[in-house]
């Protein structure tokens, strides 16, 4: 038997643009993203027999192949023709599910990194992020990680300097958000404003983290639901009150978070909006 453990970090978007709707159906996307140190904990283990199961602690999660995780690991399987036996998953979760903070992603990443390691299969990391294509568009970012310009449906993967030491409170309202609902939103109208994702990398260039939290923006939030949409507001407003240099929303919700130059800050701010919304998070800009 063989086992091993490996941390699945959030992503956070710094920016979101959505260029257009492609003949495919897809959505042309431009984006930086960067990872966070709130993570999932994914153990795989491998042993004599066949097969792919997979467990979590929590209990409302697919555990067959609707998890990512799973398809993850048919896919490379598939993709190699690895036969490693008798494959079990256990997810520990920490990042908050259905919130655009790219959970199921991570940890789908995760298992074809972990995979990789375990079955000796020798494949690169942009080879296991080509195979992340076939499982999910953050897949290939989350295989890679760190801060990225991230462009097509999320596949065209730029690197680009690390995102200045500096803390992220995260909150989740209580209500998560339809994607595709989202996107349809977006093809229905006319967007007001658009991300400034050149002055976005220029400020990561130059390790500006005012210039980067001045620059957080996301198309998403203008054609949320005006309810949520006016949550969203509120939930910023908070955050910059409790001293966040900026705040913005992550994918297509519903986490939103701010961005903290001092750990005191936003422990500070972590520990008070925790008493109003229950599902309050605090990271840090590093990555182990």
């Amino acid at each position: 038997m063989k086992a091993l453990t490996l941390t699945a970090p959030a992503k956070l978007n710094l920016t979101l643009d959505v260029l257009g709707r492609r003949e495919d159906g897809y959505h042309e996307m431009r984006m930086v993203m960067t990872s966070v140190s709130l993570a999932d904990e994914v153990t795989l283990t491998l042993e004599p027999g066949e097969g792919i199961s997979l467990s979590t602690d929590l209990g409302f999660l697919p555990t067959d192949n609707k998890n990512l995780a799973v398809i993850a690991a048919q896919r490379l399987q598939k993709a190699t023709g690895a036969d490693w036996g008798k494959l079990t998953i256990h997810l520990r979760k920490r990042i908050p599910v259905c919130a655009g903070t790219a959970g199921g992603s991570s940890d789908a990443a995760a298992v074809l990194r972990g995979l990789n390691r375990l079955a000796g299969l020798g494949l690169s990391g942009e080879e296991l992020a080509k195979i992340g294509e076939c499982v999910g568009a953050d897949v290939p970012y989350c295989v890679l990680g760190g801060t990225a310009l991230a462009e097509g449906v999320g596949e065209k993967l730029t690197p680009l300097p690390a995102l200045p030491k500096c803390w992220a409170v995260l909150v989740k309202p209580g209500f998560s958000v339809s994607t595709p609902e989202l996107f349809a939103q977006l093809d229905g109208q006319k967007l007001h404003g658009r991300p400034d994702t050149a002055g976005m990398m220029s400020a990561l260039e130059s390790g500006d983290l005012p210039g980067v939290a001045r620059r957080l923006y996301n198309v998403f939030e203008e054609v949320l639901p005006k309810r949520r949409r006016e949550v969203v507001e509120e939930l910023k407003s908070e955050l910059v009150d409790r001293g966040a240099l900026g705040a913005c929303m992550t994918g297509t919700g519903s986490v939103v978070y701010g961005l903290y130059a001092t750990e005191e800050s936003a422990l500070a701010a972590y520990a008070a909006l925790k008493e109003i919304w229950p599902e309050t998070f605090i990271s840090c800009s590093e990555t182990d």
